[in-house]
């Protein structure tokens, strides 16, 4: 039996993000708007304010990218079918750099400024409420790294290192790389067409729908059908061995050519793991599953929707076990309930913390579980754990990855469990995923589903663990 201690917690600690820094403006083309209303610049986000855009819903993104891996440059064009909430003179998009080459609102030119990362389009025609329309952006470039563009240690976006080619991008990546509402209250599918030369292997969410070859190019056709978040979607690209497996869902696995052998064992549980889960809160709610092993270390690992993303260095963790488990626990916590607000984010990573103990809980039993439970709260209430900790249910923008929203959310739940006794917990969170699952939740709704459920006021007790710095005993 293997002990695990507290490294997950070191890695995390490692993981607290910087406090976000100004952008630059980019050269804008002037707009004149008709006369109509102009959609806000935000979706209404108390941490990000700009973050987001409103007036109008994403039905559908088609995205096609060319992708040169010599020098890192896309020649790309999307495709967003989106519905208009209200009339609009003008509405925005999430998109910073690149060169707009193209740009047409229901197959008419539009024009656009560009202010941050705000990409503010006025259609030669206003939008009428409820009413579908369509934008097509062209454009081309190398994707910004610039740090004052990115919010978490991995919001990077489009990140090209030696070997290849990662997207990670929470909580607002994904608009460094293509034009997008940027925020997960605005979920939508995808149709995904990267082109690359050959032998690349691209790997990205969804299906795999084809493989077309010409000219020493390949062009790869993946078709997302399930709801997903901006920040969720990733592409990569390197020299890659894929490895299915039959289980639950269909498994699909992306490794390194060199180290397929040895990374897919990391990974033998990922089945199991899928059956406990769904037996415990629903059943997976996605058409397939899977992971991709970027061919570099990387300092974090992220639940990219139906493809969770790990680096090199995942072979060599000691609990590589529970980080396998809590991207996969993601899928149903933080994937398909995805949070209403970023404040939220305890809901997102207390609970895929939670469930990676239960999985150790499952498979290595309850001395063990009890154990990493208690090596955690040890943790969580040194003082100096304390004196860095973030209010897990308030943890501000730059604090969206403290430790505390991870390791004191995972006990807010293991305390709720103690207090309700297996039987009514586990009522509560099934009914907590059946009732939002596919959609948003925020913390008041999930307290509102442990007093419905279990029949009591429960003010007090998520007072004490989530908006209060000493540890509750």
């Amino acid at each position: 039996m293997r002990k695990f201690g507290l490294v997950l917690v070191l890695m995390v600690v490692v993981l607290v993000t910087a406090a976000w820094i100004g952008e630059v403006t980019e050269p804008a083309v002037p707009a004149s708007a008709p006369v109509g209303a102009v959609g806000a610049t935000g979706i209404g986000d108390p941490y990000f304010p700009d973050l987001g855009n409103g007036g109008y819903d994403v039905q559908h993104y088609t995205l096609d990218v060319d992708v040169d891996i010599a020098t890192n440059t896309l020649d790309a064009s999307v495709i967003i079918n989106a519905l208009a909430l209200e009339d609009l003179a003008s509405f925005s998009l999430d998109f910073a750099g690149f060169t707009i080459t193209r740009l047409e609102v229901n197959d008419a030119p539009a024009e656009y400024i560009r202010e941050n990362r705000e990409f503010i389009i006025t259609p030669n025609a206003a939008l009428s409420a409820n009413t579908p329309f369509t934008i097509l952006v062209e454009y081309n470039g190398v994707p910004k790294k610039d740090l004052s563009l990115t919010r978490s240690p991995f919001s990077g976006g489009w990140t090209r290192y030696s070997k290849g080619v990662y997207v990670a991008s929470e909580p607002d990546g994904a608009s460094l790389w293509y034009p997008c509402n940027d925020h997960p209250l605005d979920k939508a599918t995808y149709t995904m067409r990267i082109g690359v030369d050959q032998p690349y292997v691209v790997a990205a969410n969804g299906t795999l729908e084809g493989i077309e070859e010409s000219g020493g190019k390949r062009l790869y056709t993946f078709a997302v059908r399930d709801l997903t978040a901006s920040y969720l979607v990733t592409v990569n690209i390197a020299k890659f061995t894929r490895i299915d497996e039959v289980g639950v869902v269909p498994i699909r696995n992306y490794f390194p050519e060199d180290k397929a052998f040895e990374a897919q064992f990391v990974f033998t549980e990922t089945s199991d793991m899928i059956a406990h889960f769904g037996e415990l809160f629903g059943e997976y709610p996605f058409e397939l599953y899977g992971v991709v092993m970027a061919d570099t270390p990387l300092s974090f690992a992220l639940e990219t929707q139906t493809l969770s993303l790990f680096g090199s260095d995942i072979a060599d963790s000691e609990d590589a076990t529970i980080v396998v488990a809590h991207e996969l626990a993601h899928q149903w916590f933080g994937n398909s309930i995805s949070p209403k607000y970023w404040r939220d984010i305890w809901l997102n990573e207390g609970f895929a913390t939670y469930l990676s103990a239960l999985w150790v809980e499952e498979r290595y039993g309850a001395e063990q579980f009890e154990q990493l439970m208690r090596s955690w709260y040890r943790a969580i209430s040194s003082p100096q754990f304390i004196r860095r900790a973030a209010l897990v249910g308030d943890p501000g923008a730059s604090n969206l990855f403290n430790a505390a929203v991870y390791f004191r959310g995972a006990w807010t739940l293991h305390a709720l469990r103690l207090n309700l006794g297996d039987e009514m917990f586990f009522r509560v969170i099934r009914t907590y995923y059946d009732r939002y699952k596919l959609s948003n939740a925020t913390t008041d709704d999930f307290i509102a589903v442990v007093d419905e459920v279990a029949g009591i006021e429960s003010e007090d007790f998520f007072q004490a663990w989530l908006y209060e710095k000493e540890i509750p005993e």
